[in-house]
């Protein structure tokens, strides 16, 4: 394998977004491939890149030994699965979230990584939007104390996603159907799980949860208005996912995390929604366009005593912008969410020609995503509390 990776798209709808990202790639990585289903979507790909393969089958794909790595894109059931062939098969893998939806493939994707001995990275874009670089490095250097509480939502109204044009299910409304925790939770957790340092030497580990989810009505109502009040959709009872779940984790160390998913409420996008609190400081992330996100810590700003004020976070950036942001900014602020999109694939490219481990590797990616079938574990226990597995050491939870 050369120094510049050959990089396979499987997911040309939502690949697409990396385009940019890889013109940046100074010769690092180039587009090679691109595997998708939809015809339509293969067509769009030749004419963008005519240089490219297409293939619409990914075990093809898989057979093609030009290719050192794959970006799975795809929906989510099938993440693990095809990460697993595709490590086997002697790719690298970048694999979007989550990066599996059940106990069982979050282990053999585990052990599939660690008897390759290749590079799997979660594609968790989330990690690297600006504010949230910018609140881990405060946190690193001990602005906020010792962490005790932390808030991320994923709010989004997805319903118009839920359906094709004649009123069929996508596979984001059969997931509404078959499912009912918080199904979505790494862009909720991946960051506060940094400000944190789950799975980090000297750091945090996740204990257990707790999820509770409300009824369902919203999606209902969006079918009877927008669909057809004859669609089965129309009716609450069609549907198994609740409107708005909240899930809350308890670590190790004491700290309490809230984590909130709700992609049904009709609503504005919330593109953050993230708090932090520490014994020394806290910090509320921006609800809306055009507001300020808020930060308040001691050593900034006074001892609290009396009537401490928030200030805006981006008076602190000239001072706490993370490094990578500093030295990046003009290329990452082209790139989707927020610049996320930059630095996970350059992060990926880096892993795999330095021969070490990605920033999110494949424990993290499995940790985060287990939220998905642990929740629903706890919903059907009626809100009853389920252990996290230490999916880098017990071994013995997989047989359990």
């Amino acid at each position: 394998m050369t120094n510049c990776i050959r990089l396979a798209i499987v997911g040309g709808s939502r690949g697409a977004s990396l385009g940019p990202t890889l013109s940046s790639m100074e010769g690092k990585a180039r587009l090679e491939a691109v595997c998708d289903s939809n015809p339509e979507a293969l067509r769009r790909w030749r004419e963008e890149y005519p240089g490219v393969r297409a293939y619409s089958e990914f075990d093809r794909l898989l057979e093609d030994a030009n290719i050192d790595a794959v970006y799975i894109a795809t929906p989510l059931f099938l993440h693990a699965q095809q990460a697993i062939a595709a490590l086997r098969a002697g790719k690298h893998v970048l694999c979007e979230v989550i990066a599996a939806h059940t106990l069982e493939d979050g282990w053999e994707l585990i052990e599939t990584v660690e008897a390759t001995g290749l590079t799997y990275m979660l594609a968790e874009n989330y990690c690297y939007m600006r504010s949230n670089m910018l609140v881990r490095n405060m946190v690193e250097h001990g602005l906020f104390g010792d962490i005790i509480h932390a808030e991320g939502g994923y709010i989004h109204d997805c319903r118009s996603l839920f359906h094709h044009s004649d009123g069929q299910l996508t596979w984001r409304g059969e997931m509404m159907r078959g499912y009912n925790g918080n199904t979505y939770p790494t862009h909720s957790l991946g960051p506060v799980a940094q400000w944190l340092r789950i799975n980090r030497e000297g750091g945090d580990s996740l204990d257990s949860l707790t999820t509770f989810v409300s009824k369902s009505e919203a999606t209902a109502k969006y079918f009877a208005e927008h669909v057809s009040s004859d669609h089965p959709g129309a009716s609450p009872a069609y549907w198994k996912q609740g409107d708005s779940a909240v899930t809350l984790i308890r670590t190790k160390k004491g700290a309490i995390i809230t984590l909130r998913y709700d992609v049904q409420s009709s609503r504005p996008h919330n593109m953050t929604h993230y708090a932090l609190q520490g014994t020394s400081g806290a910090y509320l992330s921006e609800r809306a366009e055009g507001e300020n996100s808020l930060v308040w810590t001691e050593k900034m700003s006074g001892d609290g005593v009396g009537h401490p004020q928030w200030e805006p976070l981006w008076n602190r950036a000239g001072e706490w912008e993370h490094p990578l942001w500093r030295h990046w900014l003009p290329e990452a602020e082209k790139a989707g969410h927020g610049g996320g999109d930059f630095f996970v694939l350059r992060e990926f490219v880096a892993a795999i020609i330095e021969r070490r481990k990605p920033e999110i590797d494949v424990y993290d990616a499995v940790t985060w995503s287990s939220v998905f079938p642990l929740s629903i574990q706890s919903v059907n226990g009626q809100g009853a509390p389920v252990k996290f597995p230490d999916f880098r050491y017990d071994q013995h939870s997989l047989k359990t």
